[in-house]
């Protein structure tokens, strides 16, 4: 008995329109601020036409890359709402995989954009197995307080304890699969971010991506009992917008790019790997192919790093022990460097840098659940 699990972040799957750029010039897309625009009405006509336009080719390429996940049930991150997420399985998705996903779980997180988690779930496994919803909690109202893990960090920072602690939300889900078990712990933990006060964004922002990672820590020894979860089946699962380790490229295109390994001291996923409290699959994949997202502000700030996670229990783990993740890189643009030997064919009409899958990589495993 097996279980074909994906993570993917599908980049603002919205069912809105945002015209935010009229007055926020750093909100406008590019291609709108090449034009001279007099009024708000010609902005709002402009936006909705270059909406339309980008996102049929844009979603087109999003379900491809989750078809080619093959998986059971996927995991997602920004997505709008249940309606955004039923149009677009239902419009694209569904005529890809001949299969629908006809269990979808979205309860609205924090984003103030409006971006959430969810879970799309067969109704069986490829192999025939029952796919069964037992239950879904949204931990998105947890503060700091709630679950022990405010800090002085934090408090400098402008956090107070009785804020909430998931920038998005935390959500549990248990599904049993032909009658075994499972629980999914789908997140989305806080963006780097830029420059602030004199600091680089990832290092300004990591203590509270440290203390979401040491939250979900929290809600999983209280779920099954501290010292007791490593004997569990659970994952985590999502974008955690953190790496321990990444290739920066040099180089370029015509004299060829180049790739150095460079591990980092710190990183906001570091609460759960400690003491080896659950497993990120993805590190069983070669050091240099472990990425899943290419990170560029120009020639002099590029790399490739891991943001999307699928993190084992210890006891799934050893079950599993010789399960290596796949990363699907079909859907990213041209833009993106690929490491000698990790080149792959490219969706129909994939752009230099849109339109595209997304700007992250679809991660899938295949478990065995016996």
């Amino acid at each position: 008995m097996t279980l074909r699990i994906a993570t993917f972040n599908v980049e603002n799957l919205m069912a809105r329109f945002d015209f935010s750029g009229f007055r926020n010039e750093r909100s406008r897309d590019r291609a709108i601020a090449m034009l001279r625009v007099d009024n708000e009405k010609q902005y709002r006509d402009l936006e909705r036409a270059r909406v339309v336009a980008h996102a049929d080719d844009t979603r087109q390429m999003t379900a491809l890359a989750i078809a080619d996940t093959y998986a059971d049930i996927v995991c997602l991150q920004e997505v709008e709402n249940i309606q955004a997420l039923e149009a677009f399985e239902y419009g694209y998705l569904h005529k890809m995989t001949g299969r629908g996903y006809r269990q979808k779980f979205l309860i609205e997180g924090n984003d103030s954009r409006g971006i959430d988690v969810a879970v799309m779930a067969r109704e069986r496994t490829a192999a025939g197995d029952e796919i069964e919803f037992v239950r879904a909690t949204s931990h998105a109202k947890r503060t700091y307080d709630d679950l022990d893990v405010h800090n002085a960090q934090l408090a400098e920072m402008g956090e107070e304890k009785n804020e909430k602690i998931f920038r998005r939300d935390c959500l549990e889900i248990d599904f049993k699969i032909g009658g075994r078990p499972i629980t999914l712990y789908v997140t989305h933990f806080k963006s780097m971010g830029t420059h602030k006060r004199g600091v680089i964004g990832r290092d300004y922002t990591m203590p509270v991506r440290q203390a979401e990672a040491s939250a979900v820590r929290t809600i999983i020894e209280r779920r099954f009992g501290k010292g007791k979860t490593a004997s569990k089946r659970w994952l985590i699962c999502g974008d955690l917008n953190d790496y321990q380790c990444r290739l920066i490229v040099g180089g370029g295109r015509q004299a060829g790019f180049e790739f150095n390994h460079v591990f980092e001291d710190t990183s906001g996923v570091d609460p759960l790997l400690k003491d080896g409290f659950c497993l990120n699959l993805v590190d069983r994949r070669a050091q240099n192919d472990q990425w899943t997202l290419f990170h560029s502000r120009g020639p002099d700030e590029r790399h490739l790093c891991q943001l999307d996670y699928i993190l084992a229990s210890p006891s799934l783990a050893k079950l599993n022990a010789k399960a290596k993740p796949e990363i699907i890189r079909s859907g990213q643009p041209w833009r993106t460097a690929f490491p000698p030997g990790q080149e792959v064919e490219r969706y129909p009409r994939t752009g230099w840098d849109r339109p595209k899958a997304s700007d992250h990589c679809p991660v899938a495993v295949t478990l065995d659940m016996v």
